[in-house]
């Protein structure tokens, strides 16, 4: 079986490491470079990159980091987790959108002030569209901050972590000195592949960039893919060259990042015995606005969504529609809906049992390969894919983009079931091949049913992923195939917020809607087994 969960892996893999070697040929030239960096455009597109993927990393680590020391553990940390996936299931794109419709000059917020102090015109500010993408780092923190909590509730979900906690209590440490000298040290290291994920998200993202970034010129990744796009072989070799500038501008931070913490914990002192119980109230009741603020803005991101799409003529300052009405939703093209449904349900199907043969069968010290689409730009990655559907002559058809999707929806899935497969009780698969069971029927009739539950949570992040994915949908689809998210950035060109907000809705109805069916399912699955809770 380890053929098949090594076949399976390569199924999605091999084809783009070819890909990508024919996508960035063209910018090994001299030429390409020499045209580069005779551009007047991308030291303004790096510097804007660079200042909103730095500070949306940075705000994104404090604030899941501040939310985690002042919950775990306790009750609003359960809470917490309850409630994440409400944040996980937004996508990128609809945030963005919806924070535009918040944060615009004539937005909500500008609305709210105007009632205040009495505008009768939408004010100068330049809140979206920024020149240093100030606007894109607050999205992509605020969205990246619950990735980062999603990952801090698997590394604290570990026994080790929570005896560590209480041996350290008992002995009369507080909280923020078991944060600070205990769990921290050892959170840091282990979320140094997450934040580089984030890091490389940040520095790739083209759909919230075409959203809330700086339009002329734009973020590197936007102006790249604007050059891959374009007819002229010369604009194509000059794009080649930039991605080898985007993966660099990945590895030289990561690796100055990584030199720091050396010297940092070099030069560390250590604990002096010292005990303190008393903590920070102004602190940890800035952590439980801050944790609360997430799921507000994200309510008000969602609702200002839905009210678009309902509403009539809505003209500054007033605060709500003079009047509703379905008009937008009776003109909207449900097309992309259905087609993202179908890939994202396909993608999922396909993925689930590739994640399961690996992690049964797979060579575990091989897990790092599928988690490198996570922390290398999206960008050179949807190009090579382009490429090698090129070669193959797949590009333009349902087929080539659902396997573009997989190379994103088959390592969150992992990931999400690499912890309770970690975590299961092998004495259950001992007992089934003790009665006569194979490794197989064992995993089909004991291990997998078992897991139903984190089954189905990978099954709704998988379809989440795909749902979301914009640039391997834009590149392997050809522009044959309309999905929520593409519809979404091309109407967020346009003037027409309701159809906007419609497109908009759909993309965040279909990852809520299967969220809430594998909750159903899990409790449904499960209320048979209350002894294994």
């Amino acid at each position: 079986m380890s053929v098949f969960a090594i076949a399976g892996v390569a199924f999605v893999f091999a084809p783009v490491l070819p890909g990508v070697y024919w996508a960035l040929r063209p910018g090994f030239s001299g030429e390409a470079w020499l045209a580069l960096l005779a551009s007047n455009e991308w030291p303004q597109a790096v510097r804007a990159t660079l200042v909103s993927t730095i500070l949306s990393t940075a705000f994104a680590l404090l604030m899941a980091g501040a939310i985690a020391s002042s919950t775990f553990p306790g009750r609003a940390w359960t809470v917490l987790g309850r409630r994440l996936s409400l944040l996980l299931a937004v996508p990128h794109a609809a945030f963005a959108v919806g924070l535009s419709f918040l944060i615009a000059p004539s937005g909500w917020l500008a609305r709210l002030i105007a009632q205040l102090i009495g505008w009768t015109t939408p004010p100068a500010w330049v809140t979206v569209q920024d020149p240093y993408g100030l606007a894109l780092a607050v999205a992509l923190a605020i969205k990246e901050s619950g990735f980062l909590l999603w990952t801090l509730f698997a590394i604290l979900g570990e026994r080790e972590i929570a005896r560590q906690m209480t041996v350290a209590r008992s002995l009369g440490y507080g909280r923020a000195q078991v944060w600070r000298l205990i769990l921290w040290p050892q959170l840091l290291p282990r979320l140094g592949w997450p934040l580089a994920a984030v890091f490389a998200y940040g520095l790739s993202v083209v759909d919230m960039a075409v959203i809330l970034g700086p339009g002329t010129p734009p973020t590197l990744a936007v102006l790249v893919w604007r050059w891959l796009n374009d007819a002229s072989p010369h604009l194509q070799s000059m794009g080649s060259a930039a991605i080898v500038v985007l993966v660099a501008l990945l590895v030289v931070p990561a690796y100055c990042a990584r030199a720091a913490w050396r010297l940092v914990r070099r030069r560390s002192a250590l604990p002096s015995g010292r005990r303190s119980l008393s903590g920070s109230p102004a602190l940890a009741c800035r952590s439980v606005w801050l944790q609360r603020s997430l799921f507000v803005i994200t309510g008000f991101v969602v609702g200002s969504l839905v009210l678009w799409s309902l509403a009539g003529a809505w003209f500054f300052p007033t605060l709500l529609p003079d009047a509703l009405s379905l008009d937008a939703w009776r003109r909207a093209d449900f097309a992309p809906f259905l087609n993202s449904l179908q890939f994202g349900v396909l993608a999922c199907l396909i993925a689930l049992p590739i994640a399961l043969v690996w992690l049964e069968w797979g060579p575990a010290r091989f897990n790092a390969v599928l988690y490198a689409p996570l922390i290398v730009p999206a960008l050179p990655l949807a190009v090579g894919q382009y490429s090698a559907l090129l070669h193959l002559n797949l590009d333009g058809t349902a087929a080539g983009l659902v396997w573009a999707h997989l190379l994103w929806v088959l390592p969150y899935m992992v990931l999400t079931l690499i912890g309770p497969y970690r975590a299961f009780d092998v004495r259950l698969i001992t007992t089934a091949r003790a009665l006569g069971h194979t490794r197989l029927s064992a995993c089909l009739f004991v291990k997998w049913p078992t897991l139903a539950k984190p089954l189905l949570a990978a099954l709704a992040i998988g379809f989440s992923v795909s749902i979301a994915q914009y640039l391997p949908t834009l590149f392997a689809g050809g522009g044959r195939f309309a999905t929520v998210t593409t519809e979404a950035v091309a109407l967020s060109a346009g003037g027409n917020r309701r159809i906007l907000a419609v497109q908009s809705f759909l993309q965040v109805l279909l990852p809520l809607a299967v969220f809430a069916l594998a909750g159903v399912s899990q409790q449904w699955s499960g209320r048979h087994r209350r002894g294994l809770r």
